[in-house]
């Protein structure tokens, strides 16, 4: 009887687990559903920030901050990039906003993502006014970003520029011949196993890499000339040479266009969009079962951190940044 009893217990209980996992399941395909149907059904809420509270009129605040990166989960979409994508997405597509400010408080990141930000507000700029706002710091791929914007203004104080790229990596070959420990790499070409950081790198490695590093910062020295209406060669032979400026310095340099407040950025916003009063909101990121799954788990891969003041940037080794010197420890 009693083992009778046990057996049916164990059966309840068998089916109560099957019956979480499908609702589990369902769940997370409606949710993975969801966020690869290029998130077309979504209307994201939005939350009052300042302005005429009731106006017809709204002016869409998207922040920027942080690590620029094309890794990791972003709060609306995939990434950080994919995030102000849907953003501006939104906002283009609702007849009530007229305009976008970009509040900027980044000190850079990857290349490609920094790249891709600038695309989308650029893209955006063609249909209604983008006003970037430069808060504590908006420098290398922060401002490379910024390049996308109608308007650009920053605190005086705030620092910007750094026009420039970096590479880093590391060379652990000495420690593990200390310990007795030797790399075994078997490779099908000479550049295979580039920035190994078991071995010291080739003359002709750094000549490459350097290549590489030339053909990134030429993107960003052309896309500043043309953005901000500078020439090229002065550029290059001048601030264009990884130095940070205050938000002082980036306007008489011609890299912004005037200094200021939020709400000077507001006000200006507003002008350009030819209107007299609005609404500033900003959109709520909706809740996603694939984002908090991905946020619980373990990344596969650990970066090596390097300290920028009482804060950790999470740099991988090997990947082009659009950041300042500082960001990396010198």
């Amino acid at each position: 009887m009693s083992s009778k009893l046990s057996g049916g217990c164990f059966s309840i209980f068998l089916g109560l687990i099957l019956a979480v996992s499908l609702l589990l399941n369902g769940i997370l395909f409606f949710a993975f559903s969801l966020r690869n149907s290029d998130k077309g059904t979504i209307s994201y809420a939005e939350t009052h920030v300042g302005g005429t509270s009731g106006s017809a009129n709204k002016i869409v605040e998207i922040d920027l901050k942080g690590l620029i990166s094309g890794s990791g989960s972003g709060d609306f979409g995939d990434n950080l990039p994919d995030d102000i994508r849907l953003q501006l997405r939104q906002a283009a597509d609702d007849a009530a906003v007229k305009g976008v400010i970009l509040r900027i408080d980044s000190p850079g990141g990857e290349v490609t993502a920094s790249d891709e930000i600038y695309h989308y507000v650029a893209q955006f700029r063609d249909k209604k006014p983008v006003t970037v706002y430069m808060e504590s710091v908006a420098a290398s791929g922060g401002y490379y970003s910024a390049m996308g914007g109608s308007y650009i203004i920053a605190n005086e104080l705030s620092l910007t520029g750094s026009i420039g790229v970096i590479l880093e990596t590391f060379n652990v070959g000495d420690l593990l011949g200390k310990l007795g420990v030797k790399a075994l790499v078997i490779k099908s070409g000479k550049m295979k196993d580039l920035l190994s950081p078991f071995r010291e790198a080739t003359p002709e490695e750094i000549a490459y890499i350097q290549s590489l590093i030339n053909e990134t910062y030429d993107r960003f020295v052309g896309v500043v000339a043309k953005e901000r209406k500078l020439d090229v060669n002065v550029l290059r032979n001048g601030i264009a040479d990884g130095r940070v400026l205050s938000g002082k310095q980036a306007k008489e340099a011609g890299l912004i266009d005037a200094t200021g407040y939020f709400e000077d950025a507001m006000a200006k916003e507003m002008e350009l969009a030819k209107i007299g009063d609005a609404e500033l909101i900003r959109y709520q990121a909706p809740f996603d079962w694939q984002h908090l799954f991905k946020t619980m788990a373990a990344s596969s891969v650990r970066p090596f951190k390097v300290e920028l003041g009482s804060g950790a940037l999470p740099l991988a080794s090997g990947r082009l940044y659009y950041l300042p010197a500082s960001a990396v420890g010198y």
